[in-house]
């Protein structure tokens, strides 16, 4: 079965989650948390109002699709497409005002990522992917994104969200390769990917991740040239520690120290 091109369907999305979106950005919005006791774990009306805007646009078009979300959750998660969405990826950043956040739209066909986008609509770009090429557009432009041949970890730039957010095991491992990068970034979530495929980041390297964390970002990564699975070389479309990387040696070298 030849595969349906839903390119134009993504960009409505972004856009419909967009206009949700940004009447929020930088006001003063209350934050829940939905870890209560642990982590601080924020969700906005922002979270809300932009999946449920996304989910209502999927199901009017395409009733037998499923849609995995992070704010509410599975429905027809074994369906053959499957729209995997995190509307605000870096919510600690927006509720602090920083633009290091992004609305994540992924898309798996029988439970592989085949289509991803990174959309920022206060900074107005997108990134897209389909795992054979990656575009970046925004003001009025667009190129095509490809990550760079870096040629060893010791002229690597590696970026995570926070090692806090890891256990005290990974953050050692995580640890040893930022001993040996040459510069290393927190606080990036979702653009630190872009950035990677742009060619702007080495490596990033992520613990805890849900599939909706990930999958968008699969296809935008790959498309570029680089690589990503989890710590142990395995699929990384389910979540869990991750890491992406622009070229192999980076990408073999970093996964050499992760391994314990």
């Amino acid at each position: 079965m030849t595969a349906v091109d839903f390119t134009h369907f993504v960009d409505e999305l972004a856009t419909i989650s967009g206009s949700a979106i940004l009447p929020f950005f930088r006001t003063h919005l209350a934050a829940q948390d939905k870890n209560a006791g642990g982590a601080f774990d924020p969700v906005t009306e922002a979270d809300k109002a932009a999946e449920a805007a996304m989910r209502h646009l999927i199901k009017r078009t395409f009733p037998a699709h499923g849609i995995i979300g992070e704010e509410y959750g599975a429905e027809q998660p074994d369906a053959e497409y499957v729209w995997v969405l995190d509307p605000i990826d870096g919510t600690k950043s927006f509720i602090c005002g920083l633009p290091m956040w992004g609305t994540l739209i992924g898309l798996t066909r029988n439970g592989i990522p085949c289509h991803g986008m990174m959309h920022q609509p206060f900074t107005g770009e997108r990134f897209s992917g389909d795992g054979k090429r990656t575009l970046w557009r925004g003001n009025g432009s667009q190129r095509t994104l490809r990550t760079r041949d870096c040629p060893g970890l010791d002229q690597a730039t590696v970026m995570t969200t926070s090692p806090l957010l890891m256990s005290e095991e990974n953050r050692e491992r995580f640890r040893r390769v930022e001993a040996k990068a040459r510069l290393s970034r927190y606080g990036g979530d979702c653009y630190s990917y872009c950035m990677l495929a742009a060619g702007f980041v080495d490596l990033v390297i992520e613990t805890n991740l849900q599939p909706y964390d990930i999958v968008a970002i699969i296809p935008i990564v790959e498309g570029a040239g680089g690589i990503v699975t989890a710590w142990d070389g395995g699929p990384a479309h389910k979540g869990g520690s991750v890491i992406a990387s622009g070229s192999r040696a980076v990408h073999e070298a970093a996964m050499a120290l992760l391994a314990g």
